[in-house]
């Protein structure tokens, strides 16, 4: 059973309520890191499939891969979908144009995993986008505060992390959180950082 098993019609909702804003922030950035035009988009980790409309502006089509039966039950209705790890695609070799991974940087326990996968299912020339947050806003131990952010002790630390009294309501409150420092990501995801955006 997936982690986001039994958590998909909250999340879907949650998209256009609590969690609008930010989904709809991690949208514009996605759309901001696309190339103008491509044949084959493939959404790793696409949950209920909410990013499509903006791959689609982009790509002649758009298929979506999840982990979550659950979570595809909605995603299915949106896009073409398969059951499947982020780190054993059942695409061929170089067979699509573009990766895209909105948000899914704090899921998947094998990042560099999930890198490898998507160099190895896109063409020549083809491109990867990852989306994310740094990790202050979806970490257990760094507490928001009117002022920004105080970071509690554990913080440091990567690896997998339930909830604490710094988790909030949502997401990571439900599903739990794979902490990636900011010092871990460009090795974690193994290639050069072509482009970094700050919000």
């Amino acid at each position: 059973m997936a982690r986001y098993d039994g958590h998909a019609d909250w999340y879907d909702a949650w998209w256009t309520g609590a969690g609008a804003g930010a989904m709809a922030a991690a949208g514009e950035v996605l759309a901001e890191l696309l190339p103008d035009r491509v044949g084959t988009a493939l959404d790793v980790g696409c949950g209920t499939g909410r990013q499509v409309a903006v791959l689609a502006d982009r790509a002649e089509r758009v298929v979506g891969v999840d982990l979550s039966a659950d979570q595809l039950r909605h995603a299915r209705g949106r896009l073409p979908v398969a059951l499947a790890d982020a780190t054993a695609l059942p695409v061929t070799d170089g067979g699509v144009d573009l990766v895209a991974t909105v948000l899914t940087h704090t899921d998947v326990p094998d990042l560099p995993g999930l890198v490898r996968e998507a160099a190895r299912v896109l063409r020549p020339g083809g491109r990867f986008v990852l989306v994310g947050v740094h990790p202050c806003f979806v970490h257990p131990f760094a507490e928001p505060r009117e002022d920004g952010v105080l970071v509690r002790p554990g913080y440091a630390r990567s690896g997998w992390a339930e909830r604490t009294a710094h988790t909030g309501d949502a997401v990571r409150a439900r599903v739990g959180v794979h902490h990636r420092t900011l010092a871990d990501l460009p090795e974690f995801l193994g290639l050069a950082l072509d482009r970094t955006r700050s919000r």
